[in-house]
């Protein structure tokens, strides 16, 4: 590879990873980025626009005359702005109560304005409505109930997905914006000039060519510009790449638009290109990030939507984890066997636009809480991928609200259980077939709406990835895009052997407050780049709920060996290609059905990765628990997983109060907690100094106190 197309590849992981920012920004607001201009600024903008456009699927770019210090200049022609809020609990029909309070804000935002010497305000008064039980409010004009209604429903459909007629619309918040306009923006004009290149230079389009060289200030109205060619200004360089053409308007800005259909990029083929690697490593974990993105603006539930508790990841066609979004390890580990389970049902009978769901521990779950959403990606009439979005539902039965009863003994107890079921059929949301699996068993869902609420947003998550994921395949090809699934696997693989080359042979023990052990030996093969994880001797099966499923045991050695690595991989199914897994079964990390496993998830994943990370000499343990705080009755349940300090390691401190190993939640914010649930939080701090004394200390845990 010469040092042209090294430079090449730099730019192309570059403009991948801009267009990556841009398209998850546009996902969390509801937009689609082909259907706009993409407005381009800052000195280095123009460089790299006609790319940055091509990975977004957009076909205009859009150049102000001042693009290059366009912030500078806004900020120069910027009104003065003052802003009122106030809180308004109350339902639509409230509206001449909410007009008499936002005529009271109006009033105090344009004294504000006016004190600074601005005779002419404009007052705008704007609504934040939401649907009852929800938390999400969306900002629209004030005005008529009618058109307020008319105008939620359209954002909300725009932004989620659907709407809800059957719910009830509520104010949430009035704001009111004062703004004094300090002038008019300039007239633009284009400059006057006969628009012929300055000079030819030599520059690399996939190759060296000599291309033309054209000074912005003699390109007059009309001019226009086919590339490769390049267009120099006073505050910024404009590439104007192969297949694209720029042409002046009459106020002197550039608009650059495609003149040919996006050609195909060239492929690796069978082997793996470098810069393709990365390209494809962000590519995919850009699709994953994009489904968390839909199902956390889509979700109804403050575990979902509030604390981030899921994870969405692409798989290939026979069920290997491929790329995942930075969400939940112990989800992540484990939801390939969940993806392997629909397979082995449904493969064959799965039909474009079908659905299923499952939370069993024993097929690839967690816990019962967990529900995996699995859909097939077709190409033709053939699987090409797999998709997994796996929520915590706040509540799925069981004998106690929230779904941890802390004595459960056997599985029913702590839930329904959902063995992969059809979830859409072609389609279509099988709403009362869902409902019915939600009421079944002795200890039914408590909160169905919610649930059937959430499980549609996972469905759209999994929509959302595969859109994106057909538009990679109709980018690249098919077959190229198998290819990659492929090589970021091999490539993850490489990267555990090098781990391992660095590795010796260790062992650790580590006792649980109720007796049992978890024991685990790393035994290294340096000459075939392999080790084996033995978990032989750890207790037997917990006749309580201390009892991790299998898939969680993997999902923990995934997870451990994947940190190991210290490069932005995805983690994915090659990280285990160099390990050998041994868990006895009948123990507490591979139990038999029916066997209990709240606790498992939550106390035995943590405790199983302390035990490796110090069969490996990496970590001391850190808290040994995700923390799980669960409450509610029949009205109200929720479930967060509280923050605690990490293990110090050979040469460097603990992390004081963080979210840590196999959990990687946010808590829930104090407002959304205090106005969705009758509890007062009292108090939430760092616990200073109770990461011990040693050298290298732990991190320091935290205090979070409510009242009921």
């Amino acid at each position: 590879m010469s040092p042209e197309e090294v430079a090449r590849g730099f730019l192309r992981i570059a403009v991948d990873n801009m267009a990556a920012a841009i398209k998850k920004i546009s996902v969390e607001r509801g937009h689609d980025v082909t259907g706009y201009t993409l407005q381009c600024f800052g000195g280095a903008g123009g460089q790299h626009a006609c790319l940055v456009a091509d990975a977004l699927g957009m076909e205009r770019v859009f150049l102000h005359p001042y693009a290059g210090v366009l912030s500078a200049f806004g900020m120069g022609l910027a009104d003065i702005r003052a802003l009122r809020e106030a809180q308004f609990d109350a339902p639509l029909a409230a509206a001449d109560e909410a007009r008499a309070r936002l005529d009271a804000l109006a009033d105090q935002a344009g004294a504000e304005v006016r004190a600074q010497g601005v005779a002419e305000v404009e007052i705008r008064r704007r609504a934040h409505l939401r649907y009852e039980g929800s938390h999400q409010p969306l900002d629209v004009a004030f005005g008529p109930q009618d058109e307020m209604q008319a105008a939620f429903e359209e954002a909300h459909k725009a932004r989620f997905g659907f709407v809800s007629p059957e719910r009830a619309i509520v104010f949430d918040m009035l704001a009111v914006e004062a703004v004094g306009h300090t002038g008019t923006t300039p007239a633009m004009a284009a400059p006057k000039g006969d628009g012929a290149p300055v000079d030819r230079v030599r520059a690399w389009f996939d190759g060296w060519q000599e291309v033309p060289l054209y000074d912005r200030a003699t390109l007059g109205a009309g001019a226009r510009i086919i590339g490769p060619a390049i267009i120099r200004e006073a505050t910024g360089t404009n590439v104007i790449e192969p297949d694209w053409a720029a042409e002046v308007d009459a106020a002197g800005n550039l608009v650059l638009a495609r003149t040919a259909a996006k050609r195909r990029p060239p492929a690796a083929g069978t082997e793996a290109d470098p810069v393709l690697l990365e390209v494809f490593n962000n590519l995919f974990m850009s699709v994953a990030d994009q489904m968390g993105a839909t199902l956390a603006n889509t979700a109804w539930s403050v575990n979902i939507k509030e604390r981030l508790d899921f994870s969405c990841a692409i798989f290939d066609e026979t069920g290997d984890l491929v790329a995942n979004a930075p969400h939940v390890p112990v989800h992540l580990g484990s939801m390939a066997e969940s993806i392997r389970t629909v397979m082995r049902r449904w493969g064959a009978a799965a039909r474009p636009g079908d659905a299923f769901m499952l939370n069993s521990p024993f097929n690839g779950g967690t816990h019962l809480p967990d529900v995996t959403v699995v859909s097939p990606v077709f190409i033709g009439d053939r699987i090409a991928f797999w998709l997994g979005s796996r929520g915590h539902h706040a509540d799925i039965g069981g004998r106690t609200p929230g779904s941890g009863p802390p004595d459960s003994t056997r599985i029913e107890e702590e839930g329904v259980v959902i063995d992969n079921v059809p979830l859409v059929a072609e389609g279509r949301f099988l709403e009362a077939e869902a409902r019915a699996v939600l009421a079944s068993g002795r200890w039914p869902a408590r909160a169905p709406d919610q649930n059937i609420a959430d499980l549609k947003a996972q469905v759209a998550a999994n929509e959302t990835g595969r859109r994106e994921l057909l538009r990679v395949a109709q980018a690249w090809g098919p077959e190229v895009v198998r290819a990659y699934m492929g090589h970021v696997q091999a490539n993850a693989a490489e990267s555990v052997a090098r781990v391992i080359d660095r590795l010796s042979d260790g062992a650790f023990t580590l006792p649980l407050d109720h007796g049992a052990e978890i024991k685990v030996a790393v035994r290294v093969d340096r000459a075939n780049r392999r080790a084996t994880v033995d978990f032989t001797g750890t207790s037997m099966q917990h006749s309580g709920n201390y009892n991790a499923p299998l898939a969680v045991s993997r999902a923990v050695v995934l997870y451990c060996f994947r940190t190991l690595v210290g490069q932005p991989i995805p983690l994915n199914e090659g990280c285990l290609a160099p390990l050998d897994i041994i868990v006895p079964e009948g123990s507490m990390l591979n139990p038999a059905p029916p066997a209990a496993v709240i606790a498992g998830n939550t106390e035995v994943s943590q405790a199983a990765c302390n035990a490796l990370l110090g069969a490996l000499g990496a970590m001391a343990a850190s808290q040994g628990t995700m923390n799980n705080f669960i409450w509610g009755n029949d009205a109200f349940q929720n479930y967060e997983t509280i923050a605690g300090g990490t293990g110090a390691g050979p040469g460097f401190d603990g992390t004081d109060a963080v979210q840590s190993h196999m959990t990687n939640t946010r808590m829930t914010d104090p407002e959304v907690l205090e106005k969705r649930f009758p509890v007062r939080l009292e108090a939430f701090r760092i616990r200073q100094g109770s990461g011990g004394a040693g050298r290298w200390r732990g991190g320091a845990g935290v205090v979070r106190r409510m009242r009921f």
